[in-house]
């Protein structure tokens, strides 16, 4: 919202990415259980998160720092792939490196001007909707991207969430809606096989500018170190953890989840995900 204010000007941003693993996720719900009916104490369970959330970046599960990351990469706004390499990583610093490179060559001094007003059009805020339900991501970002799109100037609403929601499948189970992390995510094939899925099947614009690039078929790349120079080349094809990353064709839920509910209390957006098992 902060970079749309000033829209006039070039834009790129550049994730944190997420801490290495800890805790897995089954032992800290299973420590936060018996704390919960007292049959753990305070320190085994500040042990329990100490372990889970241990190092640099983003938490690993998947709140609202990483689907943040997760839609910021795919509305075009980060360089392919940046979104879920560690910090303090060699691709990390060159991705870090060539994002500064990259936004200079968006300017009118390099012939090659792309404003954020420009890039953030309605095509790009309605694939950042569709990768936040494929993916059963924070519903924090309901009220995130409606004030990005207002700063955007575009105007949308819960009422789009929830109708985008009955046409989107949910592609992904990451804690706490599987017991995946953020890293497992990755490691699946990441943003990069989620953007390939959902173009194959017409859920995503791909006519779009990007800081990349024209297409968002760049964003099915994945960034990688060939004899230490940064370079892209072809993310996975299909998964390689169906647990964590379903196709289209076999999906978790063929609805994206979010609904709005309205009652004499007034209106709320909910997630209506049933957990693996359930």
């Amino acid at each position: 919202m902060s970079a749309l204010s000033f829209g006039h000007l070039p834009a790129l941003f550049v994730p944190a990415g997420p801490m290495s693993s800890g805790l897995p996720n089954k032992e800290k719900v299973r420590v936060r259980q018996l704390y919960a009916e007292g049959k753990a104490d305070r320190q085994a369970l500040l042990e329990a998160e100490a372990a889970s959330y241990h190092g640099i970046g983003t938490c690993t599960f998947y709140g609202t720092a990483n689907t943040n990351q997760m839609i910021m990469e795919v509305m075009g706004l980060h360089l392919p792939g940046a979104s879920f390499v560690h910090p303090d990583t060699p691709l990390r610093d060159a991705l870090n490196d060539a994002a500064a490179r990259q936004v200079t060559r968006l300017t009118e001094t390099a012939g090659n001007y792309l404003p954020i007003g420009r890039l953030v059009d309605e095509k790009v805020v309605v694939n950042g909707i569709v990768s936040l339900l494929a993916t059963g991501g924070s519903t924090n970002l309901t009220m995130h991207m409606v004030a990005m799109a207002r700063a955007a100037g575009i105007i949308i609403n819960w009422d789009d969430f929830s109708e985008l929601s009955e046409a989107v499948p949910l592609l992904c189970r990451i804690y706490p809606n599987g017991p995946a992390d953020i890293n497992q995510f990755q490691a699946a094939g990441g943003v990069q096989l989620v953007v390939r899925e959902l173009l194959q099947h017409g859920l995503l614009h791909q006519d779009v500018h990007t800081v990349a690039g024209f297409g968002l078929e760049r964003y099915t790349q994945e960034p990688w170190l060939d004899n230490g120079q940064l370079a892209w080349r072809d993310g996975a094809e299909r998964s390689l953890d169906d647990s964590v990353i379903a196709s289209i064709a076999q999906p978790f839920e063929h609805h994206g989840g979010t609904k709005v509910m309205s009652g004499n209390l007034g209106r709320a957006v909910m997630k209506n995900l049933r957990r693996p098992g359930g």
